[in-house]
């Protein structure tokens, strides 16, 4: 019904999830994940409890092994199952069920395991854990490239309707903290190409999160880095070209805030009623003596 990949990037301690399936909304059903704990991909005839109940193991300490066995010993139809751990120890586990319907197969590597159960071929598993090993860049970025390997090798064997990406940091901190990438798209004939440009656009307002946080520290050379960065992921993105000239303002550029910011109401003049309001709430560094009438004349 589904592959996937769990890993644990060595680099960062993040932990993530990416899975394709020609399901409904499959990132409802298959990725686990809780910041500094671990991991899990639960498929096959999907049981979702194995994701809390995994996670709840490794948070009391367990090893991936030992809690994917724990698990499994509560439930009846254990072989119908295909499930994958990864743990922030570094630990690792998955099997495929005996009931699991062909082409079914895991393979567990250095930080991942990649699992696919009624694919096209038997090089569907294979497939991803070599693109996941081959590939450099951003440990996102490296799990989007192994669906696309799986997708190349021939994917599930009922073609395609979903996928989800899911990655959360490395160390433990409140619930709602350190969720990194959390996208999905649930009904699509292109899938994965789908959670590629949600993707991108993530990247894009990481870098306008980064940004405003530059811009209340008082650096808005930073800032306007962050958001001159995030412009190259999705350019004309109007909320990063607001923030923008929130930077160059507070930078100093009153000239070329109000170029930016001609422009951008020109393309939507809606914007003039947030700009008057962030005006009107003194979030706008306007220059001594500067209406916002005299910069956008």
């Amino acid at each position: 019904m589904t592959y996937s990949i769990v890993a644990r990037d060595p680099e960062s301690g993040a932990l993530g999830v990416a899975v394709q399936s020609a399901v409904l909304a499959v990132g409802t059903q298959v990725p686990w994940a809780r910041p500094g704990i671990g991991a899990v991909a639960t498929q096959g005839f999907a049981e979702t409890s194995y994701g809390p109940r995994c996670l709840d193991g490794l948070a009391a300490g367990m090893s991936a092994p030992d809690t994917l066995a724990d698990a499994l010993l509560t439930d009846p139809a254990a072989e119908m199952r295909q499930v994958a751990v990864a743990a922030a120890d570094g630990t690792l586990a998955a099997r495929t069920g005996t009931l699991c319907v062909d082409q079914a197969g895991h393979l567990v590597g250095d930080s991942f395991a990649v699992q696919a159960n009624m694919a096209a071929a038997d090089r569907v598993w294979p497939a991803m854990a070599e693109a996941y090993t081959a590939t450099r860049g951003s440990f996102p970025h490296r799990l989007l490239t192994a669906l696309r390997a799986a997708e190349t090798a021939g994917g599930d064997a009922r073609g395609r309707m979903s996928a989800a990406l899911l990655v959360v940091a490395g160390t433990r901190g409140e619930p709602w903290q350190g969720r990194l990438v959390d996208l999905r798209t649930d009904r699509s004939a292109d899938p994965l190409g789908d959670l590629g440009r949600l993707l991108v656009a993530a990247d894009a307002y990481r870098a306008f999160d980064e940004a405003v946080t530059a811009l209340y520290a008082g650096d808005p050379d930073t800032a306007l880095q962050a958001v001159d960065t995030g412009l190259t992921g999705l350019p004309g993105e109007q909320s990063l070209r607001f923030l923008r000239a929130g930077a160059l303002m507070a930078g100093g550029e009153a000239a070329a805030a109000a170029d930016e910011l001609h422009a951008l109401l020109r393309d939507h003049p809606g914007w003039e009623t947030v700009l008057r309001g962030f005006a009107a709430k003194g979030l706008i560094p306007l220059p001594p003596g500067v209406t916002l009438d005299d910069l956008l004349e």
